[in-house]
């Protein structure tokens, strides 16, 4: 694989919301992982052409890699008090009924079960995600018009 082919696999994957990409072949690996984060490439390659380069490159990716593990381990602890809302499939994750409507629901609004969170758009069809649980949301995790995948976290909230 070379350069080109590498940056157009970046691009692909920052625009098809992917969060992690891993390609393996005989003398070549490749991890591209994403999450708003920065993406790392981690590639060994063959020791016979180049000795000294494949060297460094290993050492220094998976640092980066255990500083952003050790940063969001904090995150994650903040959350667990809070219930996750998450996709119940794959589409494009909708705030609104139309761009020209306010959305479903806002940080801060308390929530039933049963009312309508936001739509998900799969296949041309418009899917309103309804609310299991009752709260206060507290995080809205995903863009307006952003692919979603499946049991992908969506909302925070804060039950009540």
């Amino acid at each position: 694989m070379d350069i080109k082919q590498i940056q157009e696999l970046i691009k692909f994957v920052s625009r098809s919301g992917v969060n992690e990409v891993a390609i393996e072949q005989e003398n070549f690996k490749i991890t591209i992982k994403t999450n708003q984060t920065p993406v790392y490439v981690n590639a060994a390659v063959p020791a016979a052409p180049v000795a000294a380069a494949p060297q460094p490159a290993p050492a220094a990716a998976p640092q980066p890699v255990a500083e952003t593990k050790a940063a969001s381990a904090p995150e994650a602890e903040d959350t667990s008090k809070y219930i996750t809302v998450k996709s119940p499939m794959i589409g494009t994750f909708y705030r609104s009924s139309s761009p020209d409507k306010p959305s479903f629901v806002n940080i801060g609004d308390e929530i039933g079960t049963g009312k309508v969170l936001c739509i998900i758009e799969a296949m041309k069809l418009f899917n309103e995600i309804e609310s299991e649980v009752s709260g206060r949301i507290v995080k809205i995790l995903v863009d307006n018009a952003s692919p979603v995948e499946y049991d992908q976290p969506l909302f925070l909230v804060e039950p009540i």
